[in-house]
């Protein structure tokens, strides 16, 4: 799933290429993925990129006037190619073509038909229910976090839940609490001040140095699948680059949560659900 450090690399590469450009037309191949009919998808035709931005886990394509906001969900991908795609390919969702047969070009991957797009007037944007009941970014410089997080919930769905902080999901999350030696089950209304400032800390560590490897190796036309630096996240069964336990996993019905008994847990290895479903 593409996280707050993918959509940043993604809309930096994009930043330094499509200001100027005009979209010659736009097609909507994926019509389900279009969620707003006010103003049409033939207004943008015509129109000039003037920037990109991100906002969380969204990418905001800034045009005169208009702007097109994107959220790729867990399958989704955008990706500037040199050439236009077919109308018949079934991955595709928005296609805007641009000059010299060049095309921006919102993808999807599975089945699950998730990843959609709205077309908004510029005025409109920060008013859009997507972006209202955002919370503060998760990086480069989030709120403390003891007030934040004060909930009786576990942490792993907590800095996941976009409401309250914006930007991590489910891979990044396990990398932070790592770093932070915290379990993925503390609830964060049991954080203290010293714990909480070293989720902070872990935070704006972890998704900085994921940015900054991307800088150095994700390039146009941006790729379908990022190589990303995980070192804990789907790293079951191997020593934790930390202490050099063995990682442990749980596993849930469409992704694994990871971590290291020794530095998370206090030794303890959790249960795992696909075992306790089967003893059911």
């Amino acid at each position: 799933m593409p996280e707050l450090p993918e959509m940043e690399i993604a809309a930096r590469r994009l930043a330094a290429v499509l200001p100027g450009l005009q979209i010659e037309s736009a097609l909507a191949p994926g019509i389900n993925a279009l969620k707003t009919f006010d103003p049409p998808l033939h207004a943008l035709e015509g129109r000039t990129f003037t920037g990109v931005s991100r906002r969380g886990k969204l990418l905001v394509l800034e045009l005169d006037e208009l702007v097109i906001l994107v959220h790729l969900m867990s399958a989704g991908r955008i990706q500037l190619h040199p050439k236009r795609a077919s109308l018949r390919d079934k991955t595709s969702r928005l296609l805007l073509r641009l000059p010299e047969d060049r095309e921006l070009r919102v993808r999807e991957f599975g089945t699950k038909q998730r990843a959609w797009v709205k077309v908004l007037r510029a005025e409109a944007l920060d008013g859009d229910e997507s972006l209202a009941g955002l919370g503060p970014e998760a990086w480069p410089d989030p709120p403390p976090l003891r007030e934040l997080l004060h909930a009786p919930r576990p942490l792993h769905t907590l800095l996941r839940d976009q409401q309250v902080i914006t930007g991590i999901g489910r891979t990044w999350v396990d990398e932070i609490l790592n770093v932070a030696r915290l379990s993925p089950f503390k609830r964060g209304d049991d954080l203290d001040e010293e714990a909480a400032e070293a989720l902070r800390a872990a935070t704006v560590s972890e998704l900085g140095r994921v940015i900054d490897a991307y800088e150095a190796s994700v390039q146009l036309p941006l790729p379908e699948k990022y190589p990303k630096p995980t070192r804990i996240h789907a790293h079951q069964g191997e020593p934790c680059p930390q202490c050099g336990t063995v990682l442990e996993a749980v596993f849930y019905e469409d992704y694994v949560m990871t971590y290291c008994p020794h530095d998370q847990t206090d030794g303890r290895v959790l249960k795992d659900r696909r075992l306790s479903r089967l003893l059911k």
